[in-house]
């Protein structure tokens, strides 16, 4: 679809709804030929970044205000972007043309993919449920080992990209038998116009709404997406302000008001926490980590230590031991953490699900199959305990 001139589109943006995206299209786009390896610009705005023109489907922003001299300022995420005309935000998804912010992000994702709930990870959300997943291209962080760089760390205009309609979405996620859509990949929050056009017409259909985030987002934008979002995984990068600054470009009290507030508004939430070697295996920060889980949000969300792999930025380091990992888990565990899950090491009981309770194996784990499921509704099915989770409709086996 050609670009159009940035006073004229919205006469013609209309016709992008009419746009018949497969649902058998499910698309990895990755980066265009030309793009360059992106700039390490940690929480700056990208001056005189903006493009000419904008696509016909490119949506006003949600959450800006405009300041009256043609600067605008962003409301959706703590760095707050101040820009002026012609400036990119540091998400790299939003643009200040003639004094109005748009979203570049909208209607046009970079990756789609059916994929099992348990890879977001969600382990106690409707096991075993297929998710329709949708990214585009964007983050607000700017992690060195990032694992989708070659979206998150692009503009929309660098990667590849289809457009796909809010609705033509649902209508896909439908037709595919998913119970749910996942915003995940890249930062949801970077493409929130999106995804929240897509979620309420999901939600009137009965689909489910999940949100996999850094959580980096202001308080009025999250109490918005409570009302639309089932369940959520957020992605606790590190327990110091210090390492956040250092590994992500971000700080660590807005996302600790994010899960308190998952928590308040009851929207069903787990916790990843990637175990880098030399940022965030300091165990004594993880133990604090796990106490102040236990004591702000309760024992019961699901933790999840992720093992690292050389990725992006840090390609030089060594992948986490799995004796690091296990330790961590007895460390949660230790504060009152119930759940508590290794992910990225196939194959060890560290995937599977027990009770809290009896100790029993309640799911068992073997990649994304699930060979054994003993849980009764929300019980286990051998000491009765309630299990904290969405637990949909299987039978116990």
């Amino acid at each position: 679809m050609a670009a159009m001139d940035r006073r004229t589109f919205i006469a013609g943006s209309a016709a992008w709804l009419g746009c018949t995206a497969s649902a058998q299209a499910f698309w990895p786009f990755g980066r265009g030929s030309e793009a360059k390896a992106p700039e390490e610009i940690r929480g700056r705005v990208f001056k005189g970044d903006a493009p000419e023109q904008l696509w016909p489907w490119s949506h006003e922003a949600y959450r800006y205000e405009k300041m009256g001299d043609g600067r605008v300022v962003c409301g959706v995420c703590p760095h707050r972007c101040l820009l002026s005309p012609g400036d990119r935000s540091v998400c790299r998804s939003k643009v200040n043309l003639d004094g109005t912010l748009y979203s570049l992000a909208f209607g046009n994702p970079s990756a789609v993919h059916i994929d099992p709930v348990e890879k977001k990870p969600l382990y106690h959300f409707m096991p075993g449920i297929r998710v329709y997943s949708l990214a585009a291209a964007g983050c607000n962080f700017r992690c060195l080992n990032c694992q989708n760089w070659e979206i998150s760390q692009f503009t929309p205009e660098q990667v590849r990209h289809e457009p796909l309609a809010p609705e033509t979405a649902v209508a896909a996620a439908g037709k595919e038998g998913c119970r749910a859509i996942a915003y995940t990949y890249s930062e949801p929050i970077t493409f929130i116009e999106y995804m929240t056009a897509i979620a309420r017409p999901a939600k009137a259909a009965g689909i489910k709404n999940l949100w996999i985030s850094n959580g980096y987002i202001n308080p009025e934008p999250l109490n918005d997406l409570c009302d639309l979002v089932d369940g959520a995984n957020v992605n606790l990068k590190a327990f110091s302000d210090e390492v956040y600054r250092t590994l992500n470009g971000g700080r660590l009290e807005p996302v600790l008001a994010t899960l308190k507030t998952l928590h308040a508004r009851n929207v069903h939430l787990e916790i990843t926490n990637l175990v880098v070697p030399g940022y965030t295996d300091d165990l004594q920060m993880v133990q604090a980590m796990c106490r102040w889980i236990v004591e702000n949000l309760g024992p019961d969300h699901p933790l999840h230590f992720l093992r690292f792999f050389p990725q992006y930025k840090l390609d030089r380091l060594a992948a986490t031991p799995v004796s690091t990992l296990e330790r961590c888990r007895d460390i949660a565990r230790a504060q009152g953490v119930r759940h508590v899950y290794l992910g990225n090491v196939p194959g060890h009981a560290g995937n599977h699900t027990f009770c809290h309770a009896c100790g029993r194996l309640l799911i068992e784990r073997h990649g994304y199959q699930l060979p054994q499921y003993h849980l009764k509704g929300d019980a286990c099915l051998f000491c009765g305990a309630k299990i904290a989770g969405v637990w949909g409709e299987r039978a116990a086996s």
